[in-house]
């Protein structure tokens, strides 16, 4: 017997991610400076640390109930209340493992074989995998630079069809940084009720907006709440990533199909996590707005370096990435992140590992120092400069 003929002809057929590619590439060379990946180089405060030491200290290492601690569903309802002015009631929250456990969640409530999924791109690169895994069919909807990279109405009511049931809502965008506004979503809320979609919307960099306008969540409009799953999380907004805590809130109904899939699947989150997450959610919001701080300033001083090598950049409203244009070169992305590396040692990710709409682009985090940030642009402009 093969064991490969026996494996499910689904996930053999997924592409490898485009990010990991270029992760093991930058591996194998010295002296890489990276601006490739989306983690934050802050620590977790330490308060948040202590909360989750002080469990372990006390001995709380059995399981937790399969939504998540009462008293982090009440956390969460608080601080999405204070914060973005969304009511959602403690029993519609589930405590996941990450966003991205809460993503797959969501899509595997909703999406049954033959389900559209419309997807805009460039954007995180699990959306497509996970909703062929459900056995639904990924539809791309590009965005556009013009657009700034926002969802289009015209073009979003194009890919509609009888087959569509769920849009992804990936804003603040990863990779591109763009933002989507009330006046922005009020036209697409409109289509998703006149077309009967289920919305999941992706709000895990929802606390990493800049300027003088906080993010605005697509289920605050008439008709969307009641068809919107939020996802979300601690990764970015409090730099917890290794502590997988995330969560999704969404009508109470939809919450007791996902805990159902939760409950097979993964059973809780990690309980020390969830310990730690509490303190985050409820005495967090200074350690917000200083990394939300420092990651502006990091933004304009990268911004201005790309416009000074000549290379066309959109101004990043949200997250912590930026989408250079690379397209006068000649080359594409992914032969303009190779020699780059190769030649200045220097780790970006090609735009389309995003998405077929992201060729043409790179994306480049600003979650680094400044003089790692300094120090990458150097070695851009250097190449750029040897075309």
């Amino acid at each position: 017997m093969s064991i490969s003929e026996k494996m499910n002809r689904t996930a053999v057929g997924l592409k490898p991610s485009g990010i990991r590619r270029f992760f093991d590439l930058a591996y194998t060379m010295e002296n890489v400076v990276s601006l490739g990946i989306g983690e934050p180089d802050f620590v977790t405060p330490w308060h948040i640390r202590d909360a989750g030491i002080y469990s372990l200290e006390k001995g709380i290492t059995a399981y937790t109930p399969n939504r998540g601690l009462p008293d982090l569903q009440r956390a969460v309802s608080a601080y999405l209340n204070r914060r973005f002015e969304l009511e959602y009631s403690p029993d519609e929250v589930l405590v996941t493992v990450g966003g991205s456990e809460a993503i797959d969640l969501a899509v595997r409530a909703f999406v049954e074989p033959g389900d559209e999924v419309i997807i805009p791109e460039p954007s995180f690169v699990c959306y497509d995998p996970i909703t062929r895994l459900a056995g639904g069919v990924p539809v791309a909807l590009p965005t556009l630079p013009e657009d700034e990279f926002r969802i289009n109405p015209a073009l979003l009511e194009e890919k509609i069809t009888d087959k569509t049931k769920v849009l992804m809502l990936p804003f603040p965008n990863n990779p591109t940084g763009a933002v989507m506004r009330e006046e922005h979503l009020k036209p697409i809320a409109e289509l998703c009720v006149k077309h009967d979609l289920v919305v999941i919307s992706d709000e895990i960099y929802g606390e990493l907006t800049y300027g003088d306008r906080k993010h605005f969540s697509i289920a605050l409009l008439p008709g969307m709440r009641e068809r919107t799953v939020i996802v979300s999380g601690l990764s970015k907004s409090h730099a917890m990533t290794g502590w997988r805590i995330g969560y999704a809130v969404a009508p109470a109904e939809a919450v007791r199909l996902m805990t159902k899939i939760h409950q097979f699947a993964i059973m809780s989150a990690p309980t020390t996590s969830q310990y730690a997450a509490i303190e985050a959610l409820e005495a967090g919001d200074e350690d917000i707005a200083e990394m939300r701080e420092e990651y502006d300033g990091r933004r304009k001083y990268m911004l201005e370096g790309f416009r000074k090598m000549g290379l066309p950049c959109f101004e990043p409203q949200g997250a912590f990435y930026m989408f250079p244009d690379i397209r006068s070169t000649g080359m594409s992305s992914e032969e303009f992140c190779e020699k780059l590396l190769r030649q200045q040692h220097v780790a970006v990710i090609p735009g389309d590992a995003f998405g077929s709409a992201g060729d043409g682009f790179v994306r480049c985090s600003y979650c680094y120092s400044i003089q790692a940030i300094g120090t990458a642009l150097e070695g851009i402009d250097r190449f750029i400069r040897s075309l």
